[in-house]
């Protein structure tokens, strides 16, 4: 078995409609430019506040993926 080397860096997605959505669409645009992405820890969850109703769901997600340098 060969050792690992994974890095981990944080995004933050966004959606007006869902936490889950913002997750997502911030793993789908990782996807496109890094390869073998593993884990996404949730670390913070927030909402924009516009006129006193929610605008925008913010999750903010720890990613990390597979180094190969």
């Amino acid at each position: 078995m060969s050792d690992s080397v994974y890095k981990i860096i944080d995004l933050v997605g966004s959606s007006q409609t869902s936490w889950e959505d913002a997750a997502t669409s911030a793993i789908a645009k990782a996807s496109a430019s890094l390869k073998d992405l593993r884990i996404a820890e949730v670390q913070k969850l927030d909402i924009k506040i516009e006129a006193g109703k929610p605008a925008q769901f913010r999750t903010n997600l720890r990613l990390s993926f597979k180094y190969k340098g």
